[in-house]
């Protein structure tokens, strides 16, 4: 029997400036290339959640979008810190990825409450850090390209997804870049991150089917073409 992973996408009409829908396309045919039979879902305020996904993915948007959106992410939040204690995996980029902290305050001084499960806070620049990124995870280089105002700060016992190598990552100072809280991530870079960095998805993937089936298996992947635009993307000036 073909297993099966779900992974939905929260907000995708308003947390997707950046093409982060992208993460949901790569991850579910490269889960696919290790076997599995991928169920996508899109999740929009208002719908009943799925609490049976297997991966859930969070993309970008506007001040404006937030505010659209965080009266539903505010009711989610007990239930997403449910599942995150109990391992499921996530993978927040840019503006989910700052309501994933404590706030967000605009550069207008509007402060929009976020659910607490990164310890962290965001606060509005006054300029926008954009360009290529690089970031060392776990000695694998991340790449993407990241296009944000503003700033996060994490807390000291919040631990970041990667050191950055080159670019600004969460706020241009002490070169952190996002954020890890058990299987829960989170990230400025866009691109998308994961057909850039097949490696992340693959610990998505594999997160996911250890949870759901107690093991996993990857199948030999031919990644020559994601190889090429790494080097690319590792190539680029800032």
């Amino acid at each position: 029997m073909t297993k099966r992973l779900a992974v939905a996408m929260l907000y995708p009409q308003e947390m997707n400036i950046y093409g982060d829908r992208g993460n949901l396309e790569s991850l579910t045919r490269r889960a696919e290339r290790h076997g599995f039979a991928v169920d996508q879902i899109f999740y929009e305020p208002g719908q009943p959640f799925p609490r049976h996904a297997d991966v859930i993915l969070g993309g970008g948007g506007q001040d404006s979008g937030q505010s659209r959106v965080v009266d539903d992410l505010t009711a989610l939040g007990p239930l997403l810190k449910e599942l995150a204690d109990d391992g499921l995996p996530m993978l927040m980029i840019c503006g989910l990825y700052q309501l994933f902290g404590h706030h967000f305050r605009t550069s207008q001084g509007d402060v929009i409450a976020g659910i607490g499960l990164f310890d962290a806070v965001t606060v509005g620049g006054s300029r926008r850090l954009v360009g290529n990124v690089v970031a060392d995870w776990d000695g694998y280089r991340l790449v993407g390209y990241e296009n944000h105002s503003g700033l996060t700060e994490l807390a000291g016992g919040q631990a970041p997804l990667a050191r950055v190598v080159r670019g600004a990552g969460n706020n241009g100072r002490d070169k952190t870049e996002g954020a890890r809280t058990g299987n829960v991530f989170g990230s400025y870079l866009h691109g998308p991150i994961l057909p850039k960095n097949p490696r992340l998805a693959d610990e998505l993937i594999r997160l996911a089917a250890v949870r759901r089936y107690g093991s996993f298996a990857p199948l030999p992947l031919d990644d020559s073409l994601a190889d090429r635009a790494r080097a690319v993307a590792l190539s680029r000036p800032r």
